[in-house]
């Protein structure tokens, strides 16, 4: 897959529909930003943008990734199997987020002990000093897990503790 070549075929079906840049991510719902850097192919859209791209533009999932159109239409096998690729990532996308909220919450939770135990001037009596003291460390642990998990540095780790465990470290 050439991403230049992708983002180029997007760009003639774009202009197919007379759309304009923006017009096109206000109908995807994403920033007009998003649309000039798929067409400049500097990156791709999500999956899930790809499919209701081929749909709307009319052309098979094959010929948008490929960048071109072909004259016979994509096996329906190979049509199907790539929807329930994409249903799936959008799955594994929903749980990742849904896991991300809850550990947010428990965090947001940690933090309102901590302002509690603060306001209250409790945080110099012993066992409330060291509640205290885990909730403020759960809360930056939160965050620094949030900021990982928002990046490109994540995928890096998953990788690498990967390894580790084919290696049996």
């Amino acid at each position: 897959m050439n991403q230049k070549k992708t983002g180029i075929f997007l760009k003639e079906l774009r202009k197919e529909r007379s759309l304009t840049q923006e017009q096109l991510a206000e109908l995807l719902g994403v920033s007009n930003r998003s649309v000039s850097r798929w067409e400049n192919g500097v990156n791709m859209p999500d999956f899930d943008l790809v499919i209701e791209m081929a749909n709307y533009f009319e052309v098979s999932i094959e010929e948008f990734l490929d960048g071109e159109r072909r004259s016979e239409m994509a096996d329906k096998k190979t049509e199907e199997t790539i929807l329930k690729v994409a249903e799936y990532e959008s799955s594994e996308k929903m749980r990742f987020s849904r896991r991300l909220h809850c550990i947010f919450l428990a965090a947001i939770a940690a933090f309102g002990i901590y302002a509690v135990i603060e306001m209250k001037g409790l945080a110099s009596a012993g066992i409330y000093g060291n509640i205290a003291d885990f909730s403020l460390g759960l809360v930056l642990g939160v965050l620094i897990l949030g900021a990982l998990s928002t990046s490109r540095y994540m995928v890096k780790i998953q990788a690498f503790k990967k390894r580790l465990l084919r290696k049996g470290i």
